[in-house]
């Protein structure tokens, strides 16, 4: 019996031995998941004002071990795993939404207040009904499909813009005109916007070059041009899963510019064009630091008060600077105004805010040796090709469009004048699934073509 115990303990020790070693080694993947989930909890809860924050959870392994709460007098989040296992917390500051970080950040100060005067869409009244526009976003909406087809298809809002007015809108039940939406790596699209502002006002050159004091190697010829095109060469991998760059970089680090920064190169910079959330922080950094307000402010100082994005919020990572691929949040209606300012080539209530051409150059791709990429021109994805092939024959030609994870699509078609969003939660749903450019091309023959 003596021996026995012995036999028992020993194995008791090395079986909690196993589940220690087994915990360390899987820390830093567990860690992204319970940050991803407290950010989740925080910005939908005080960013979105919706009370389902679960259901913003992507499918994953983890998904069924966490656990958390939120703290809505202190404004935050926790998440953990089974309660207690890497513990990470999200702080929400008005106007500018929901960071993780072990301590609340610093007081960035009072936002900038964001009027909607600017914004001709933000008091427009519901359109008046046309029926064929409107069975065209009900089939998006997944009008005909099962009820388990149209939760995984996941639509949360509609908007169409032609010629400038709003004629079709539609949201999901617990969503609004008023709900603001994370458009993920849309905001990609609109950081390429922010830096046409300064190139504007500011004479800004895309060509310029050494951007972080720490790149003393051959990072260094990197330029302003290569970070938004996605043709910098260093080493990413923007895979969802717990423990890549991308999920690392947005859920564990507390300067993400940084993070991106420190990666080595892969390729020669302008050689290799690989899609790349880490440029668009380091495009970021490089910006907000040449700017006479603070960094988490900019986005409302340079962008959102010219154009009456009142809804609008850039989120920061724990530096204090706006997560720039990524964590924009607006109203499918500010984000059609975000469209609609693209389509008319940044001219916004008869003034210019962007250089003339600045959306023609930026949605024309340029020849690369090699691209993991169809059609990925400067922030924005163009549907012709640099070679002159179109990624979508059934688009036309000029249309180019925002994309963001999960399902999120902005499309602008300057010769139809038509600017479309869609937003929603479609983890499970390819891209083709998302019947998005289907309601864009029928849109478009609704109206036949000028002359």
């Amino acid at each position: 019996m003596r021996v026995l115990r012995r036999v028992l303990v020993v194995l008791l020790v090395l079986v909690v031995a196993a589940a220690v070693g087994g915990y360390w080694y899987a820390r830093p993947l567990v860690a992204t998941g319970t940050g991803y989930a407290a950010h989740n909890a925080c910005a939908v809860t005080f960013v979105a004002g919706r009370g389902d924050p679960e259901a913003d959870l992507p499918p994953n392994p983890l998904v069924p071990y966490l656990t958390g709460y939120l703290n809505r007098a202190g404004r935050s989040s926790t998440a953990a795993a089974l309660w207690v296992l890497s513990k990470r917390k999200a702080w929400y500051v008005p106007g500018y939404g929901c960071t993780v970080a072990a301590e609340r950040p610093a007081d960035p100060g009072r936002a900038t207040k964001v009027a909607n005067d600017p914004n001709p869409l933000s008091d427009d009244p519901a359109p008046a009904a046309d029926p064929a526009v409107d069975a065209l976003v009900g089939t998006a909406f997944g009008d005909g499909r099962s009820a388990a087809a149209r939760r995984a298809l996941g639509t949360r809002g509609i908007v169409v813009l032609r010629d400038g007015k709003l004629v079709a809108e539609r949201y999901a039940p617990g969503f609004d005109a008023r709900t603001p939406q994370l458009g993920w790596s849309m905001a990609k699209s609109v950081t390429n916007l922010m830096v046409g502002r300064y190139v504007l006002s500011r004479g800004l050159s895309l060509d310029e070059k050494g951007l972080r004091p720490e790149w003393t190697d051959e990072r260094r010829d990197i330029t302003v041009d290569q970070l938004m095109r996605m043709t910098s060469g260093l080493s990413w991998d923007e895979t969802y899963d717990l423990g890549t760059p991308i999920t690392q970089m947005l859920y564990a680090e507390p300067d993400m510019a940084k993070y991106a920064a420190s990666r080595p190169l892969a390729h020669q910079p302008g050689t290799y064009q690989q899609y790349s959330s880490g440029s668009t922080n380091i495009l970021c950094s490089w910006l907000t630091g040449l700017a006479d307000v603070p960094d988490t402010d900019f986005p409302r100082t340079v962008l959102f008060a010219p154009l009456g994005l009142s809804s609008a919020v850039w989120e920061p990572d724990a530096s204090g600077r706006p997560v720039c691929s990524s964590y924009l949040w607006a109203t499918p209606r500010d984000w059609a105004a975000i469209g609609q300012f693209a389509l008319q080539d940044g001219v916004w209530n008869g003034k210019r805010l962007l250089p003339e051409g600045w959306m023609k150059a930026s949605t024309t791709p340029e020849p690369v040796a090699r691209s993991e990429e169809k059609g990925y021109a400067a922030g924005w994805w163009a549907n012709r090709q640099a070679d002159g092939t179109l990624v979508n024959p059934a688009l036309p030609a000029d249309a180019y469009w925002a994309s963001g994870h999960d399902g999120q699509r902005l499309y602008v078609v300057p010769s139809a004048g038509l600017v479309v969003v869609r937003l929603g939660f479609s983890p499970t749903v390819p891209a083709s699934g998302l019947g998005t450019d289907e309601l864009v091309r029928d849109l478009v023959a609704l109206r036949p073509a000028a002359g």
